[in-house]
């Protein structure tokens, strides 16, 4: 393991422990709710007896849900804690959940042409090289899998941090690859029980839009949707995360399908 990756694990380690609200298992769903959280884009057709992989994305979250709707699951995560916290999730629903801890660059534990579906959280941004993940995605994949990728808009990736005026400051280069800085490193949060958490975050990374669209294509995925979330506040006060959200959508989600 190098020492980005390293490094990584120990913050998720810690960000976890703390109740991080991506480490919070779902544990009151029912098939509805679990089938809008996995599929809110409504891209997928019938989940059950699919074979799903959740990739990066533990916490007992996703892989519960589409437990839930009677999918094979298996979990792959760098967090140790974040995956007992989907064992845990998956005993509370008396379903069966596979997970496998490692780097989500490389995936040879997994055998080829397995998923009929990957569900990759927003978590690409947390390694260097995103056309390696996609390039074992694509190996891992059966013909016609489908493949759900969120991850942060290069574009204004770490922009938030620099507040100006009414607006916000590009200030970063545009380099696929290259790790995004923050004047403060720590995620401030509250955990389950209302208290303030003030943790240092993980390594980030940008990731160009032709890195990931043609990283697709180039490994036989068709795409097949692509969508931005902005924020919603209609008046939002100045240089705060909703003021953010309002005037650059932070996040991009595709889904695509192997040919």
């Amino acid at each position: 393991m190098d020492t980005t990756i390293a490094f990584n694990k120990e913050r998720w380690e810690e960000l976890s422990s703390v109740g991080v609200q991506f480490s919070v298992p779902w544990l009151d769903l029912k098939e509805e709710a679990a089938r809008q959280l996995i599929d809110p884009e409504a891209q997928l057709d019938q989940i059950e007896k699919k074979k799903v992989l959740c990739l990066a994305a533990s916490g007992g979250q996703q892989s519960v849900a589409f437990g839930i709707l009677g999918a094979q699951v298996t979990v792959f995560d760098l967090s140790e804690n974040q995956l007992e916290k989907d064992r845990s999730a998956a005993k509370h629903y008396g379903i069966k959940v596979e997970t496998i801890q490692g780097d989500m660059q490389d995936l040879s534990k997994l055998a080829a042409r397995t998923f009929d579906i990957v569900w990759l959280a927003h978590s690409i941004n947390f390694v260097p090289n995103a056309s390696l993940v996609i390039k074992q995605i694509a190996r891992l994949s059966k013909v016609e899998a489908k493949l759900r990728i969120s991850f942060t808009n290069p574009y204004v990736h770490g922009v938030w941090d620099c507040p100006m005026g009414t607006g916000f400051l590009l200030s970063q280069p545009y380099v696929d690859g290259a790790q995004v800085t923050y004047a403060d490193p720590y995620w401030e949060f509250a955990d389950p029980d209302g208290k303030n958490q003030r943790v240092q975050g993980p390594r980030e990374y940008r990731h160009s839009l032709s890195t990931i669209i043609n990283g697709l294509i180039s490994n036989d995925f068709i795409i097949k949707g692509f969508w931005e979330k902005v924020g919603a506040e209609l008046s939002p006060e100045t240089g705060s995360w909703e003021h953010f959200m309002k005037v650059a959508p932070p996040w991009l989600t595709i889904w695509a399908q192997k040919r």
